[in-house]
């Protein structure tokens, strides 16, 4: 298995509160519930930030139509 880092997070207990009821209807720890929303979160900004690298280069000159 594959090494894993710990880390301590601090969070308000409302977030805690939630993050627990999601995990529960997810049949999931909260601490994969944790683990699943930062992936998530880091996949859609994977895929975001290229295309506005894309869009910056695209209109800074060149032949459009």
């Amino acid at each position: 298995m594959a090494e894993r880092k710990s880390l301590l997070l601090r969070l308000p207990p409302e977030l805690v509160d939630e993050l627990n009821r999601w995990a529960k209807d997810d049949l999931r720890s909260l601490n994969a519930q944790v683990e699943y929303v930062l992936r998530e979160a880091v996949r859609k900004r994977r895929r975001v930030m290229p295309d506005a690298f894309e869009t910056e280069d695209t209109d800074s000159g060149g032949d459009s139509e």
